[in-house]
């Protein structure tokens, strides 16, 4: 599967974007789709998921309340809708995929996502 995510921009504190990841050469039924996040300095880290039923969704704590993951299977896409932005949340975001939902450990590791898109740049700043 080859992924492609856009969205991103630059917006104030408290302000909302929302990220697209579209597939191409299969379907995001099939997986389970991920957002990461790396800021400069930073590793890689695990922002949501969604299982490929839709059923399932996991968020990393520091997004639960503000962010939300959600495919649309018509268009072959999965969204994040993030309310709220705080400039911590400033980072290239990345989507991914994997074919299960149980991964290694309970931190969600990018290691266990073999499919990846480019980034998309989120920034937040007054």
């Amino acid at each position: 599967v080859q992924l492609q995510a856009s969205g991103g921009g630059l917006v104030q504190p408290g302000g909302s974007l929302r990220l697209s990841c579209a597939a191409s050469g299969g379907s995001v039924s099939r997986y389970t789709m991920g957002w990461f996040r790396q800021a400069p300095g930073k590793e890689r880290e695990f922002v949501a998921a969604i299982r490929g039923s839709g059923v399932n969704t996991h968020y990393t704590d520091s997004v639960k309340g503000r962010f939300t993951i959600s495919r649309d299977s018509a268009k072959n896409t999965v969204h994040l809708q993030m309310n709220s932005l705080k400039p911590e949340d400033t980072a290239l975001y990345y989507c991914a995929a994997r074919w299960s939902w149980s991964v290694s450990r309970s931190d969600w590791p990018a290691a266990d996502f073999p499919y990846w898109g480019q980034g998309t740049q989120v920034t937040v700043s007054s």
